[in-house]
């Protein structure tokens, strides 16, 4: 049984790609899943992360500070400007550039884990740079977004702070407790927690799919483009960061899925509940899950082969 479930989590960017072509090709498909549903997807996601974590996990940060720094420091470095590069190259209109932006300051994504173990990297370090740039990410998303997206709209950081607290550091913490404190019921959960965040982020990239398959139709080219060069580039700059300060290719292979890999989910609820004037913004956001699971997962593959 657990064999089985574990094969359906990692085909999870079957999953996700699946559901965005056949958003495209019928979107009432999807489109009941929708407004608060997104969101307390996403909180189950946060949820089922922070029931994975001990506090152990957070001795073991400090036992390796030099290393998640770097992953974090990538991670809110090359991702962020990236995506705010990539808009102004590609001269995106403002709801596109908005959530490209949005979704490049948001933190690693949970399926970098998976992908990760995939590509025989370092499983336990990807999991620590996840939690930590998680936990960062109610800081650093808001004043990164507020900073790189002003010059398109008007973006409230307090706001965007109070939601990245509700839909992400108070979930992780009720998480966190619950391991500590109903361990048995814990243990049964966790084998499905993961296939439950897999059909949950397939079904929230389906649904802002489905919602904007015109916009997403008649854009083109250019904003699947936009959305490949920044993950394309979070992967390989991500690498090359870890390298140039001379880590070995098992810690260049984690730093570089983690940063290329970036919690879409997030993106999809915040640019939602903060931007409604721009209804296209969530777009890159589910854009962006298809593209680095696809990219995450054939990278994986050749290490893997390699």
């Amino acid at each position: 049984m657990n064999r089985i479930l574990y094969l359906f989590t990692n085909l999870f960017p079957i999953w996700v790609l699946v559901g965005g072509v056949l958003a495209l090709v019928h979107p009432p498909l999807f489109n009941w899943f929708k407004g608060p549903f997104i969101v307390w997807g996403l909180a189950v996601i946060m949820l089922g992360m922070g029931v994975t974590l001990s506090f152990d996990d957070f001795k073991r940060v400090l036992k390796m500070p030099r290393t998640i720094a770097v992953g974090f420091v990538a991670q809110y470095l090359i991702m962020p400007f990236l995506g705010w590069g990539v808009a102004r190259l590609l001269k995106l209109e403002t709801p596109f550039a908005v959530g490209l932006i949005l979704v490049a300051c948001c933190p690693g994504g949970t399926a970098s884990n998976v992908v990760c173990y995939i590509a025989k990297a370092d499983v336990a370090l990807s999991v620590l740079m996840t939690t930590c740039s998680t936990f960062g990410a109610v800081f650093m998303t808001p004043l990164l977004t507020k900073w790189l997206a002003s010059a398109y709209v008007a973006v409230d950081a307090w706001k965007l702070f109070l939601d990245t607290v509700q839909i992400v550091l108070l979930p992780v913490l009720l998480g966190l407790a619950a391991h500590h404190l109903f361990p048995r019921l814990v243990k049964a959960v966790l084998p499905i927690a993961p296939l439950v965040s897999v059909i949950t982020i397939a079904l929230i990239v389906a649904s802002i799919v489905g919602q904007n398959a015109k916009a997403i139709m008649k854009s083109g080219g250019i904003l699947l483009l936009a959305v490949f060069l920044l993950h394309a580039g979070g992967f390989l700059l991500g690498y090359l960061f870890s390298w140039l300060l001379g880590y070995g290719k098992t810690v260049n292979r984690t730093i570089s899925i983690e940063v290329g890999m970036q919690n879409s989910g997030l993106g999809v609820a915040l640019a939602q509940k903060n931007f409604p004037a721009l209804p296209t913004a969530p777009v890159p956001c589910a854009i962006s899950s298809v593209f680095h699971s696809v990219i995450g997962s054939v990278l994986a593959g050749i290490w893997r082969w390699r």
